[in-house]
């Protein structure tokens, strides 16, 4: 039943926050119409189409992974109980920001945005801000050795090619 709310929980926040971030903020910038394509390179629309179907992957599997493993949800009112270090969280401590990153760079070559592109780049320096004032201690204090163990081990943001075991 944990699971159940769990999982309810993960939902309605995916749709509040990536919906937000991924879709309301851009299509308020961009009513999605596509531009000109950045440098005169049609190919990057194809390049951007490709990033958006490529992050929705860890981003998906990464909510379900709270919910699942953590019995919990991304959102702060209410936090995993587990430390989870299954998924894409064995390659990257934060696979939710970095595919949300992915996705925006995506509609940003898709449209031909460069707005969308600078609200990614002011979304990662806000992300990076809550990961390194917030979410890092809370978690330290939460998990104490067993998170600065695996904080030693999986880089904050770009992937390891081969995946962190946990000897636990």
């Amino acid at each position: 039943m944990r699971r159940f709310w769990a999982g309810l929980g993960s939902l309605v926040f995916f749709i509040i926050a990536p919906g937000t971030i991924l879709g309301f903020i851009p299509w308020s910038l961009t009513g999605w119409r596509i531009r000109p394509p950045f440098f005169g390179i049609e190919p990057l629309r194809w390049v951007g189409a490709a990033l958006i179907v490529l992050g929705l992957l860890p981003l998906l599997s990464s909510f379900a992974r709270f919910a699942w493993d953590g019995l919990g949800t991304p959102a702060p009112i209410a936090p995993p109980t587990n430390l989870v270090m299954t998924g894409f969280y064995r390659r990257v401590r934060n696979p939710i920001y970095v595919a949300l990153l992915v996705i925006l760079l995506g509609e940003a070559l898709l449209f031909g945005d460069e707005r969308v592109a600078a609200w990614g780049v002011l979304f990662w320096l806000f992300t990076f801000a809550v990961v390194v004032i917030f979410e890092e201690p809370s978690l330290r204090e939460q998990f104490g050795e067993k998170y600065r163990t695996y904080c030693k081990n999986v880089p904050r943001w770009v992937p390891r090619v081969t995946p962190y075991k946990p000897s636990s």
